[in-house]
């Protein structure tokens, strides 16, 4: 682990409840949701019962909430060398190690034991797996070795998918592997343009990111190559799942403009753009719009049964 000192952190005035509440990382915990939801549709073919989504999301926050809380243990001294991190409650020293670990404990056995009981097992033990592949998998194991930590790390980002389709039929189907696939090769070309803006923080924090190893032209070339294979995988969904024009469409059109962007970041790369010129950022923000509208085409599709032919 890197032994720099941190930097000074400025005060962060927040209450106990807010400080455990930030341990959680909310914002990723929306973005597994937006994976969730609209998966358990697809496998209903219709709408879910509203208990058992309510029942799922629960589940799925309790679950999240505890990767990102001993995530924020692990990390906190990197946490604390990035500018990014630095206000997080692990660094400013908010919550304290031992309650942290007490925190992420808790939301771990409640999880589990919630989705078990009133959920199902299946998802039950997805969830755990989830956990453990964030919180070991990828935070201790790959996150400070390899540069492509992201990669195989990104694992556990995938298992919304599963959990949302297993929550419903108590398996795991072709289309909830096939989405998975889809977050799987998403995550890179999602995550690569942040600690392209933020290659500083990284390399300060001893972090082998991609772009800290590697020069923009060949991250971008990576971040093109991922970005066409999410594509190809999301339309592997037509025919695994017997999805509509809607689906289709949705799929189709985001990924055009996903590739474009891709693209406009390797060429702008290639013609020796660096820096904040090189706005790596508006691939990252589209990636957000990308998944959105594609889950959501995942779980409107089967409400409007407008087939591709016929």
């Amino acid at each position: 682990m890197p032994t720099a000192a941190a930097p000074a952190v400025p005060p962060v005035r927040r209450s106990r409840v807010a400080a455990f509440v930030a341990l959680t990382k909310p914002r990723i915990i929306e973005l597994l949701l937006v994976t969730t939801v609209p998966v358990m549709f697809l496998a209903e073919r219709g709408v879910p019962s509203l208990w058992l989504l309510a029942a799922t999301l629960v589940g799925g926050v309790l679950s999240a909430g505890a990767a990102n809380t001993f995530n924020s243990v692990y990390d906190r001294d990197i946490d604390g060398l990035m500018h990014r991190t630095s206000t997080r409650p692990m660094v400013t020293g908010e919550v304290g190690v031992r309650e942290a670990l007490v925190f992420g404990g808790v939301l771990t056995v409640v999880s589990t034991v919630w989705f078990a009981l009133v959920v199902n097992v299946v998802s039950a033990l997805l969830s755990l797996a989830a956990i453990a592949l964030y919180a070991v998998f990828y935070t201790v194991l790959l996150k400070r070795r390899t540069a492509q930590n992201i990669v195989w790390g990104g694992v556990a980002g995938c298992m919304p998918t599963l959990i949302g389709w297993s929550a419903v039929t108590g398996t795991v189907g072709w289309p909830a592997v096939v989405l998975f696939l889809v977050i799987f090769f998403w995550t890179p070309p999602h995550y690569w343009p942040l600690s392209m803006a933020f290659r500083d923080d990284y390399a300060s924090a001893e972090v082998p990111m991609l772009p800290v190893e590697r020069g923009p032209v060949a991250v971008g070339r990576q971040v093109v190559l991922y970005s066409w294979v999410m594509v190809a995988t999301s339309l592997v969904l037509v025919p695994v799942a017997g999805m509509g024009w809607v689906y289709t469409a949705a799929a189709v059109a985001a990924g055009v403009l996903f590739v474009a962007e891709a693209h406009r970041l390797l060429g702008a790369a290639k013609r020796g753009v660096t820096g904040h010129a090189l706005k790596p950022m508006r691939l990252f923000h589209y990636s957000i719009t990308y998944v959105t509208v594609v889950f959501l085409a995942v779980a409107v599709d089967p409400l409007l049964l407008v087939p591709l032919a016929g």
